[in-house]
């Protein structure tokens, strides 16, 4: 028994082995991605094949958060990583350590950072879109010279406008060189003054419409003062000048139909507006002619003299009127003037004048009296005023028998004012006495 294995034991073994096999340490392989899962953890597990074999492959999530694309179903890739055996279900797998998209895929992942680059920037916004004119003079086509696309474009502006100017420029739609070409020639036909341009070329791979996805390219139709058409490959294929141009065309002949308007459509219009203008022109000229007959019955005008009678008649009362008025007005005046003459005689007016120098007279009698009372007043209080004075005076105070002294022309009030031997000014009544001091006390 002892020379059997256990299940374990003999997964363990063949692990080491891939482990050990440098040739399986770093591994490249390209295939198509199947059966993908994104595990709650982060790590990523799927299936790698081709039309031979399959191997299954798990991503641990600190490589898978390094991707720059979302791997999906169907997806062709280039992956490194190292083979190895999981041993709690003895198969073997890839623990991928890189992916990225293998050709076409490249494409598709700029694609997609390119256009979410532009979409941060506004540049597919819709208020940078330019309105198309409604009737354009001139169309710039911007295509390959020889091609479906060119031809499909000319006979579409051909039969639907043929009044608008067509400016051919030709221009390089795939390959090298084609983007500079491209931009070139959006600034020529920006130059041109054409109302609206259109850019186009018929269908093709996404290699063969990179040059539409370049962003010199994507720059020069979202600075262009022109509206422009983008009319690039077929129906399903999409570029980023389409999402940035003013306007996008299924196709070339798509293109050529939304610049122009039809001109079957227009004469149709045209012949429309014209039977309505005459239509209005007979009915405004039908009721014109019936208002006129009406005039021209209208018993008014059989007989005008009927509407200068009318005015004159009140002409005449307007004037009897007046007349009335202004003798009313007079006889009024008439009547005032005599009444004031009445009142106003020379001895009326010398009865007023005597009364009002008699009025003048009492008036100035108070007023005497009033001046007399008042000064009397002033008087009585001036003389109390005075006696006040004469009693604080020192005059007064000295006529009592007081004195004053006084010290080098300061009055002595205290006997701290003087010291013995100073010379005193004595002040009385009726002079002045010089004595010195010999003793204080």
């Amino acid at each position: 028994m002892e020379k059997y294995l256990t299940v374990s034991a003999l997964s363990k073994y063949i692990k080491v082995k891939f482990d050990r096999d440098p040739y399986l340490q770093e591994v490249y392989i390209k295939g198509e991605l199947s059966n993908y899962k994104r595990h709650s953890s982060g790590h990523h597990y799927f299936a790698l094949k081709d039309n031979g074999a399959i191997i299954q492959c798990m991503m641990f999530s600190r490589d898978a958060s390094k991707l720059s694309f979302t791997p999906k179903e169907g997806d062709s890739v280039l992956i490194t990583g190292r083979v190895s055996s999981y041993e709690a279900r003895g198969n073997y797998q890839l623990y991928v350590n890189t992916m990225t998209l293998d050709g076409i895929g490249l494409l598709y992942e700029k694609f997609e950072q390119l256009k979410k680059e532009f979409q941060e920037k506004g540049y597919f916004n819709r208020e940078h879109k330019q309105a198309l004119p409604k009737y354009p003079k001139h169309i710039a086509v911007l295509t390959a010279s020889t091609g479906a696309a060119v031809q499909d474009i000319r006979t579409t502006l051909n039969n639907r406008y043929p009044l608008a100017e067509v400016t051919y420029i030709s221009t390089l739609v795939q390959g090298a060189g084609a983007k500079e070409d491209i931009v070139k020639n959006i600034e020529q036909a920006d130059a041109i003054d054409a109302d609206v341009i259109i850019l186009g070329r018929g269908g093709g791979s996404i290699e063969d419409l990179w040059a539409f996805n370049e962003s010199i390219v994507v720059e020069a139709i979202y600075n262009a003062r022109t509206p422009i058409i983008s009319a690039v490959g077929h129906e399903t294929d999409t570029t980023l000048s389409d999402f940035v141009a003013d306007l996008r065309a299924p196709t070339p002949t798509g293109a050529a139909v939304l610049a122009t308007p039809d001109v079957r459509e227009l004469d149709a219009q045209i012949k429309k507006a014209r039977e309505f203008m005459n239509h209005k022109i007979n009915n405004i000229l039908r009721h014109r002619m019936q208002h006129l007959n009406q005039l021209e019955n209208y018993y008014i005008f059989k007989n005008p003299y009927m509407l200068v009678e009318q005015k004159v008649q009140r002409i005449d009362e307007i004037q009897n009127n007046m007349k009335y008025m202004m003798n009313t007005m007079l006889q009024q005046e008439k009547h005032r003037t005599s009444t004031l003459t009445q009142f106003i005689t020379p001895k009326t007016l010398q009865d007023k004048v005597s009364q009002l120098q008699k009025d003048i007279e009492n008036k100035q009698h108070q007023i005497n009296r009033t001046i007399q009372y008042m000064m009397s007043l002033k008087q009585s209080a001036f003389q109390s005023r005075l006696a006040l004075l004469s009693s604080l005076s020192p005059t007064e105070t000295l006529l009592r028998g007081y004195s004053i002294t006084r010290h080098n022309d300061f009055i002595v009030r205290s006997v701290d004012d003087v010291n013995i031997g100073d010379v005193l000014e004595v002040e009385i009544k009726d002079g002045k006495v010089i004595s010195e001091i010999i003793e204080k006390k």
